[in-house]
């Protein structure tokens, strides 16, 4: 049997390389990393792999039509898992254009091209192409702001409160059109909040260790009870694997870790942790400021993974408290990715 050409879209990004690194430890596939290379993405993440003799790395731009036809063309792909966006939530209210480019331009282009190389029209896949997938990684951030109560589910309307996340959702509708109009075999994951090793610093976790050892003030928005469901992204990963070999095509898994918690808790249990393991003469804690909340500030995501979990068999193995831990003491040994 052949082994499966398999295109990864922003591999080279924070949980695109840790899929592609897990994939690649679980499977004999040829695996090709697509990667723009802009400041989110980066090289150092994909090491652990690169000498691998089934890992192949292409710099360049979903947003290239001609570019992305020309690399169907040549390889062939029978899997895409897409994880190239836009995604930091702060950008997409100072510069939403690239995110309406990026998210929602360069999905279609990709799946497009995918449809064109696989198919030859509506529910008529090409001999060779029998067995394709594409698997589209979304965000929790589409169905909007929960209240104190509730979890999204794959059936939660969707209502997006940032340029960002309607932009996610926007592609959302879009691959779910290919399945309903074409037939395209295609699967959606939606997601909570990541953290892990290979996180940009932009984001939330490595902002707060990364204050907190070059002793400056921490900034929590508000007043620091707005609420994130968090995932490891290894789970997360594992997940995602998980539905590109048995997801229903064309259904939607929601991915969440059943770990909600607030955003100060999420800084004072860093700063414990830290006074444990770089303990200096008072407490990180000392270092919390409250800052001027985020435009739109979304209060609460919280998902129901019970679908993946009842349907696939997935389960988060990482509580917070553990997978915490393993990311601080990856961020301490890795101090030049802060």
């Amino acid at each position: 049997m052949n082994n499966d050409k398999v295109l990864i879209t922003g591999g080279a990004g924070f949980i695109g390389s840790i899929f592609t690194q897990y994939y690649l430890t679980n499977t004999s596939d040829e695996i090709f990393v697509l990667d723009k290379l802009t400041y989110a993405g980066n090289l150092k993440n994909l090491e652990p792999v690169s000498q691998l003799p089934n890992y192949h790395f292409i710099k360049g731009d979903i947003c290239n039509e001609n570019f992305l036809k020309s690399l169907f063309e040549k390889h062939q792909f029978q899997k895409v898992v897409h994880f190239a966006a836009e995604s930091h939530v702060d950008n997409s209210i100072t510069g939403p254009a690239a995110f309406i480019e990026t998210n929602i331009n360069g999905t279609f282009n990709l799946l497009h091209q995918a449809y064109v190389t696989w198919m030859d029209g509506p529910n008529k896949l090409k001999e060779p192409f029998k067995n394709t997938r594409f698997l589209h990684v979304s965000t929790d951030e589409v169905y909007g702001t929960l209240g104190k109560t509730g979890l999204f589910t794959e059936k939660t309307p969707y209502a997006p409160n940032s340029p960002y996340s309607a932009s996610k959702a926007s592609s959302d509708f879009i691959v779910r059109s290919y399945f309903h109009t074409y037939g395209m075999p295609v699967v959606t994951t939606n997601c909570s909040n990541n953290y892990g090793p290979n996180q940009h610093k932009e984001k939330l976790i490595p902002t707060i260790i990364r204050k907190a050892i070059s002793s400056k003030p921490i900034p929590i928005y508000g007043d620091g009870k707005n609420i994130r469901d968090w995932l490891y992204v290894e789970d997360h990963c594992k997940g995602i694997k998980l539905v590109l070999e048995n997801g229903t095509l064309g259904e939607t898994y929601n991915i969440g870790g059943r770990n909600e918690r607030e955003n100060l808790y999420i800084a004072h249990t860093i700063c414990d942790i830290l006074d444990d393991l770089k303990p200096k003469d008072v407490s990180y804690k000392e270092q919390i400021t409250f800052v001027t909340d985020r435009p739109g500030h979304d209060f609460r995501y919280a998902i129901d993974a019970s679908k993946i979990e009842n349907e696939l068999g997935w389960k988060a193995e990482e509580n917070f408290e553990s997978g915490i831990k393993k990311t601080i003491q990856w961020y301490l040994n890795n101090t030049d990715r802060l």
